[in-house]
């Protein structure tokens, strides 16, 4: 009799545990509408393109909208150098689609690498996939000036045009600077 109950408290508590993480699993990797990932489990890492930002940092919001005729909208958008913003990808499409943060380079061989592995899931907080229908948060501080590129790297997506630009225009210091510099 002790070790039935020891068995029904040890199963009470493991469905427990595994129905407290069972949203945080989802959020990870992006297979299910959510928020951005809460600031503390962020891991903030730098980038060449920036680092994960804090939701409560977030300056502004930019929606981008993704569909099946493989293509983002808007396909470019305009940060300057330290802003967090708020990227909420929408996908309009009946397909699972994807946002990825990146260079030209970065992005080109993470493309290749999800034709051999098309399953792959991701937790980076640069990426996220997005369901049919579905919406995801990232949370990013564009702390590096430059052009950089977001994309959709599902199979043949990338292929297809499934690409945007980022212009991350620097600080207005680093641009006096900048100017300053080239004048004297």
């Amino acid at each position: 009799m002790p070790t039935f109950r020891f068995s029904a408290r040890m199963n009470g508590l493991l469905l427990a545990a595994a129905a407290a993480t069972l949203p945080l699993v989802a959020s990870a990797h992006g297979t299910a509408t959510h928020e951005a990932k809460i600031d503390d489990s962020v891991m903030r890492e730098q980038q060449d393109w920036g680092v994960a930002g804090l939701r409560r940092e977030a300056v502004r919001t930019i929606t981008i909208r993704m569909d099946d005729r493989m293509r983002f909208t808007p396909e470019r958008i305009e940060v300057r150098e330290g802003e967090t913003v708020r990227l909420v990808a929408r996908n309009d499409g009946t397909t699972l689609h994807e946002l990825v943060l990146g260079t030209r380079k970065t992005l080109v061989e993470h493309a290749e690498l999800m034709k051999k592995f098309p399953d792959m899931e991701h937790d980076a907080p640069w990426m996220a996939h997005v369901p049919p229908g579905g919406t995801v948060e990232i949370v990013w501080t564009f702390n590096r000036p430059g052009p950089f590129e977001f994309a959709c790297l599902i199979a043949g997506h990338f292929d297809a045009g499934m690409v945007g630009t980022i212009d991350v225009k620097p600080a207005a210091r680093a641009q006096r600077a900048k100017n300053h510099a080239k004048a004297g």
